[in-house]
């Protein structure tokens, strides 16, 4: 039966025969994947759990419940509309990892111990470097060998943690855990690193913008929306989360509206949008968890939206830079068009995904007395409009022209964002139809006249502040700069101290070689000197103990050689 199959299996192992597969077979199995998928999805009995022992620990791979149920639901949309967008490729490569990366993701939801969470959490990330490497660029390589490191070391926290964490319960259960341990603070950590946390977030920034044009949507879709279902999972309530997220959410913003790559624009607006769920999920009240699930269900959706058009953009014009761009909508007017619809999602216009998702999570805050997470929330609100309508939309399709004329995008590609463009809208118009999803009865009216008017006010605001600072020369203006964030220590600071170090070992290395060699050179004079009796182990000055000693040394001499 289908739904024996673990989640995301079907994708995982479909994903293997692609390269057996050619032509329209192929195209036709790589769409068929995530649908099969989906139906299995819908057989699921909430409540399902299934264990096994394996040598001698308890692990539960699959936990159905409805805060995983949510979650996979976006995941394989967003794996379908992904595969689509990427149908014009002839690139197994990126089909194959971007499935096993969509399938791995999706496991890891109905991970319920920590064991299985760990297997998937390291298979998305070695599927998700091909989306990376897979452009074969030099600046794409060095960027996917870094995102490769911290990803791995997400991984290496995350089995650590759940080390200290059995030894102190003698649980693996993936359930809430709460900063209580040091296993439980690493395990928080690994998390925290694909969720993109202040000081440990330059990975996004650094790796996103190099991917493939496909490669991106799929980036942007999945790893931080698994770390934040794993917050949402293990650390709900936890209050230091809420200073983090709107830490999130401030910082990048700023650094979205003064940034020239717009694919770099998009990886910071992830950052800020990632934010309000983190702040979220530290509230931790049940509109808080529901807030957050719905706001991460419409990020993938209006989010990946947006990745999809910038990389339309980049697959017509070979550039995504601001200042090369302008007076697209000419070429590319159903990308323009489709593009708003992502940029009035993300903004929270009324009618569209983000004005459901989004306030659910700024009346929690509020509700809970979070005044102060409250406000920088709501201005960075106020910047998302600034960055995503202006930078994003404005300034590459109805911007000064810069005489670029291309064909519009590919066909899949606007299929792909059609759909995508579809559901940020119906999400909009019928919130019920996400509401009914989410782990927790739902008593919320987005719909109330000082809602709808209050945040009609805040883009009007921001549209104003943005038109006043263009007319008094101080907004931010595209240049063909790179700004400085903490991805520097990653491109920079990082190789030197593994070069001192490298240095140090080889120092010290020399010094312990030199060491046994003069240890066998005596060893040597000694045995030629010694006249004891043979044969006599016991006496450790005797000719075999001393013959003994010396291979000894020429083994660690020999290890030390070649270590």
């Amino acid at each position: 039966m289908i739904e024996a199959i673990p989640p995301g299996m079907i994708l995982i192992l479909g994903a293997l025969i692609l390269p057996f597969l050619g032509g329209a077979l192929q195209r036709i199995w790589l769409v068929l994947l995530p649908v099969l998928g989906f139906v299995q999805l819908t057989l699921l009995p909430e409540g399902l759990s299934q264990s096994f022992e394996f040598f001698g620990y308890a692990l539960n791979p699959v936990r159905v419940d409805s805060l995983s149920l949510v979650f996979a639901y976006v995941f394989y949309l967003a794996a379908f509309l992904s595969v689509v967008y990427a149908l014009h490729l002839r690139d197994t490569v990126q089909w194959v990892s971007g499935l096993v990366y969509a399938g791995s993701a999706i496991g890891a939801l109905f991970a319920g111990d920590l064991i299985s969470l760990f297997v998937y959490w390291e298979i998305t990330a070695l599927a998700s470097l091909f989306q990376i490497w897979a452009r074969r660029t030099e600046s794409a390589y060095r960027a996917g060998l870094r995102y490769l490191v911290i990803q791995v070391s997400s991984g290496v926290l995350l089995l650590a943690g759940t080390i200290l964490h059995f030894s102190d319960t003698g649980s693996l259960e993936f359930g809430a855990l709460g900063l209580v341990s040091m296993g439980t603070t690493l395990i928080f950590l690994a998390f925290g690193i694909k969720a993109a946390f202040p000081l440990l977030h330059g990975w996004l920034e650094d790796a996103y913008p190099e991917a493939t044009v496909t490669g991106a949507v799929f980036l942007s879709a999945f790893t931080t929306k698994l770390a934040i279902y794993a917050l949402a999972r293990g650390f709900a309530g936890t209050e230091i989360l809420v200073p983090i997220g709107a830490l999130m959410a401030a910082f990048a913003t700023f650094y979205a509206l003064i940034e020239n790559d717009l694919r770099r624009v998009l990886a910071y607006s992830l950052i800020s949008q990632l934010g309000f769920m983190v702040v979220g999920i530290g509230v931790g009240s049940e509109m808080a968890l529901n807030g957050t699930a719905a706001h991460a269900f419409a990020s993938v959706l209006y989010k990946g939206l947006l990745f999809m058009a910038m990389g339309a953009v980049l697959y017509r014009t070979g550039t995504t830079r601001s200042s090369e761009l302008g007076g697209l909508y000419a070429s590319m007017p159903w990308t323009a068009l489709l593009c708003l619809v992502g940029s009035a999602s993300i903004a929270g216009l009324p009618l569209f995904s983000g004005f459901i998702s989004k306030s659910m999570i700024l009346a929690a805050a509020a509700e809970n007395h979070y005044s102060l997470a409250y406000l920088v929330l709501l201005a960075a609100s106020a910047g998302v409009v600034l960055h995503s309508g202006i930078r994003i939309s404005y300034d590459t399709f109805f911007g000064p022209d810069q005489g670029i004329r291309c064909d519009e995008a590919p066909r899949n590609m606007r299929v792909a964002m059609g759909g995508a463009a579809l559901l940020c809208f119906g999400l909009g118009v019928a919130p019920d139809l996400l509401y009914g999803l989410l782990p927790y009865p739902v008593d919320y009216q987005p719909y109330t006249f000082s809602h709808v008017v209050d945040q009609l006010q805040l883009i009007a605001f921001s549209v104003g502040a943005a038109v006043l600072l263009v007319r008094l020369g101080l907004y931010p203006k595209a240049r063909s700069v790179r700004n400085l964030d903490i991805d520097w220590l990653y491109r920079s600071l990082l190789p030197g101290l593994v070069q001192f170090a490298g240095r140090q070992l080889a120092r010290l290395k020399s010094a312990i070689e030199a060491r046994a060699l003069l240890g066998l050179q005596s060893a040597v004079r000694y045995v030629q000197s010694h006249h004891a009796p043979t044969g006599v182990l016991g006496d450790p000055w005797s000719i075999g103990a001393t013959a003994l000693w010396a291979a000894l040394l020429l083994v660690a001499y020999l290890l030390m050689a070649y270590l």
